[in-house]
């Protein structure tokens, strides 16, 4: 892989998404962000050799949706590929749950029919783990969530949907929650998939607004921060337990 070539594959699934605050602080380290949409009609690129990582987003379709998506579809049949290679992937909500079914895992509904959607508090499951060293709040919009893939390390956990974050070997991370989205993604998603906000375990419209400012500096340095260690693909003792193999 190059080491000169700054650039970031932001796969996102639907034409209009927005890379949010991951895409723009991946920009302020210098990144520049090639977006990717399957869902019309892009195509995935077979050489990867060029990118610094790969970010693939969140979207209102599942990851078992690939018999009437043919977007999924593509991204499940490529993502053996970024794998097999030595990319950084960052599976975001949806992205992680894609990478999720591709290593052999369930990806399901919650078993009472709940959802995340609004703040959601997790917790670390390691001690002095620098990625996550504390509990923290986070954004989530989801409806399904992941069993967790073998040979993965589980990072964080919550009360509803268990798995919230993963490590599979050094460079492939999924987040359950949503750390790019800013508060005018906020406002969209609200009026924009309103309905969603009628399912049990979603918070009222208002709420995600009022605790933007509560929560969301906290996640915004961390997201920083997440992204310097993602990217620079080393760990010490203090990082993370050892990667499964």
């Amino acid at each position: 892989m190059s080491t000169d070539n700054k650039t970031i594959l932001a796969v996102v699934h639907q034409g209009h998404s927005r890379t949010g605050r991951v895409g723009a602080l991946l920009e302020e380290r210098g990144y520049k962000i090639e977006r990717c949409c399957p869902s019309v009609g892009d195509a995935l690129p077979e050489d990867l050799s060029n990118y610094s990582g790969i970010v693939v987003y969140g979207g209102p379709m599942s990851a078992n949706d690939e018999a009437t998506q043919p977007g999924i579809k593509a991204e499940l049949d490529w993502l053996p590929k970024v794998l097999d290679s030595d990319v950084p992937y960052l599976g975001l909500c949806l992205g992680a749950q894609l990478v999720a079914r591709v290593l052999g895992a369930k990806v399901d509904v919650h078993p009472e029919g709940l959802a995340e959607i609004g703040y959601v508090k997790i917790e670390p499951v390691f001690e002095q783990c620098r990625i996550f060293p504390s509990s923290m709040t986070v954004y989530q919009w989801h409806r399904e969530g992941f069993d967790l893939p073998a040979g993965a390390t589980l990072l964080a956990k919550g009360d509803c949907f268990p798995n919230q974050a993963f490590r599979y070997g050094k460079n492939v991370f999924g987040l359950q929650f949503h750390p790019e989205v800013t508060l005018e993604m906020k406002h969209i998603w609200t009026e924009k998939a309103a309905e969603r906000l009628k399912l049990p375990g979603a918070m009222p419209r208002e709420q995600h607004i009022d605790l933007h400012p509560v929560h969301d500096p906290h996640l915004g340095s961390w997201t920083g921060r997440f992204l310097d260690y993602w990217l620079a693909r080393k760990e010490t003792a203090r990082d993370l337990p050892a990667a499964a193999s």
